[in-house]
This record gives C-alpha cells, structure tokens and sequence, in this order.
C-alpha cells in the first residue's frame, strides 16, 4: 500500500473443486471492503484516522459528506474520497483530529468557511455544531485540564510504559472494568489500571493508556487522578459507606466507544478483572505493596513501567 507493506484481514470465496489458480475470487464489494481494509492498516501503521474513524467524526456533528468538507474549506467530494477510497495525509488528518473532540474549533472553521454554505445551510450547520458544544463542551474542558496534567510527558518514555495519554483508551478501559466489577471504588479502579497497564508492558512492550503513575500509601495512583475522576464521559457516583466515609462508585458509561480498545487490551484487562474482581480496595493494596516496583520506590516517586517486568505472574 503507497509502497509499504501492511497486514490486513481479507475475504474472499474458495471452491475446493476448481483447480488451484483459480480457487479463490472475490466479488467487487468484497475488492472494495478488501481495499478499505488494506488502506487502514496502513493509516493505523502510520498513525492516520481511520475510515471508521471519520466517518465518526462526521456523524457526531450530524453532518453530510458535502458539509463537512466545506466546513474544512476542502472539495466537496473529499471527505467521500478519504471515508472509501483515498488516503488522507498528515495536513488533513491534523484538521480532521482538531475539530474531532473540540465543537469550539468546528466554529472557527465554519466562520472562515461561511462563504462556502448558502445562508440557511449555514445556520443549520452552526446549530449541530452548537449542540455538539452543549453536549461535549464539558467533557472538553474536564480532557483538557486533565490532559494539561501530563504536559511534562509529551515524549513516549519508561514512565507512561512508551505510550502518549489516550483519554479515549482511558475511558474505555475504564468503562469495561465496570461492566464487569460490581463494587469498583477509586481506589481499587487506579489500582486495576496500574496493573492493566503494567501487564501490557510486561508481556507487549507498551502500556494501554499512557498513564504515569506515583508510589502512593495506598498504592499506585495515576498523575491527575482527581481531574481523571472528574471526565465528563464516566459515569461516577459519589456514595456514602457504612462508616459515613463518601466513596466514589465508577459506573459503565452509556454509549462509550469500546472500538479503541484492541483484542489484545480486552484480553489483558480481562486478565487483571479476572484476578481482582473478588478483592476489596484494602486487598489489592496489600497486594501491590508486595511488589518489588512498590518496594523499590519512595513516596511521590514516578513508578518506571520497566519494573512492570517483575510483577508477580496471575
């Protein structure tokens, strides 16, 4: 693809009774879908959008092809092009990803692009984007105070485990724990996600969401962790204990995006619910501080995901 070589999934038709150079074909949908499937392995290996991922973009804003592309200030058949034939490049993706969770951004391309809308279509579009603030406008200011937190790890390094913050990911993962953990607090919700992440690293090489995490009485806690809890897209309920202590209860989130996580994250997060499901907060902290990379760090220190090599196997 574009001179690179990609894998992908393809699909076609077998007859065992033909002979074996003409044993396999294809019908033109599948060509197609074949093609699109080749064309986002190569964006995803070059850290391109997706097709899917356009599309969704798109439709968040509740917008038609033609209207997107002229909200960009782009022809009107690219955005068409780039959701089933071509591929974009990076000046186009880096648009695509500005207005992809920031309604605000959508706005200011609209104002110098209005010329491109009759007035009526104009001030239609401007209402979706509108809605989309109101809707995901807080959510964009909690990601962004959140995000402002790991300003000092913009390179991928051994303290987020070689990957950059994916709130996303984050949320995801975090969602998908509690479809499956009943009693998820705080406290024991940072503790899965330090293992999650910790158990990524040590069997791939690389961590899930791009977390830092700092040696903490009660175990790993994440940078950020109150700005964390505060993201509009998770569904936390503050509750009060048996012994008046306020706990916050983590809920799954309605409608989250569970395609950013790959088989490969489900399966480890997977691993670790399956190991901690049953525990209480106080267990999995007395847990971790069995392992060496609780033991061999201080108080406020960065735990290196290098040490993620040492925890103990499940």
């Amino acid at each position: 693809m574009k001179g690179d070589k990609v894998t992908y999934e393809e699909r076609y038709y077998f007859c065992v009774n033909a002979d074996e150079e003409e044993n396999e074909f294809e019908t033109g949908s599948m060509a197609n879908e074949n093609l699109l499937n080749a064309r986002n392995a190569y964006r995803v290996k070059h850290g391109l959008l997706t097709s899917d991922e356009i599309v969704a973009i798109r439709e968040s804003y509740g917008l038609s092809q033609v209207d997107l592309a002229r909200l960009l200030g782009w022809g009107e058949a690219t955005i068409s092009r780039y959701e089933s034939k071509a591929i974009q490049d990076e000046a186009y993706d880096t648009m695509l990803r500005l207005i992809k969770n920031n309604p605000l951004q959508a706005l200011d391309f609209l104002k110098k692009n209005a010329d491109k809308f009759p007035e009526k279509k104009r001030l239609e579009v401007r209402s979706k984007i509108v809605e989309k603030l109101d809707s995901y406008g807080k959510e964009y200011l909690t990601r962004q105070a959140f995000a402002g937190e790991y300003a000092n790890f913009e390179e991928p390094s051994d303290s987020n485990g070689f990957v950059l913050l994916n709130i996303d990911k984050l949320e995801a993962a975090i969602s998908y724990i509690a479809e499956k953990v009943s009693n998820l607090f705080k406290v024991k919700l940072m503790k899965m996600l330090w293992y999650s992440d910790a158990e990524s690293c040590k069997e791939d090489g690389y961590a899930i969401t791009g977390l830092v995490y700092c040696h903490n009485d009660m175990g790993a806690l994440p940078i950020g962790h109150y700005s964390l809890m505060n993201l509009e897209n998770l569904n936390v309920k503050e509750e009060v204990s048996s012994n008046y202590d306020s706990m916050l209860h983590v809920y799954p989130s309605k409608g989250i995006d569970y395609t950013v996580l790959s088989d490969r994250d489900k399966a480890i997060l997977d691993t670790v619910i399956k190991k901690f499901k049953n525990y209480k907060a106080r267990d999995i902290i007395a847990y971790m501080h069995e392992e060496k990379a609780y033991q061999e760090t201080k108080p406020g220190e960065i735990i290196p995901f290098s040490m993620a090599k040492e925890i103990r196997d499940f």
